[in-house]
């Protein structure tokens, strides 16, 4: 069976649009969440993954990636760092990707 495109949209949990909230360790969950996805982006799991400019309650992120199953995408979306330590929601949704121009 080939493998089913996702997406998940990432959103900040609300106290940390406020930076001053931001700690030491606020920061170092969100490095080991990008550390997580360059790795996925490495295996070919992870297609592409970015986040909005702005930093107030309209912030997104969107994570696109493969997996095998529902169930496989899943646990990918809820092995998040920053899922699993509370900093972000996140939301999954089967996508396809229709047109894609990759050079950025």
């Amino acid at each position: 069976m080939e493998p089913q495109q996702f997406i998940y949209v990432l959103r900040l949990m609300p106290e940390y649009l406020v930076e001053s909230n931001w700690t030491n360790e606020t920061n170092e969950i969100v490095g080991r969440h990008f550390e997580s996805l360059k790795r996925l982006l490495a295996k070919g799991t992870v297609i592409m993954a970015g986040r909005t400019t702005t930093m107030d309650e309209t912030a997104f992120g969107i994570v696109v990636f493969t997996a095998e199953s529902q169930g496989e995408a899943e646990r990918i979306m809820l092995s998040d760092p920053a899922v699993v330590e509370g900093v972000m929601t996140a939301e999954l949704h089967p996508f396809r990707i229709a047109l894609a121009n990759m050079q950025v």
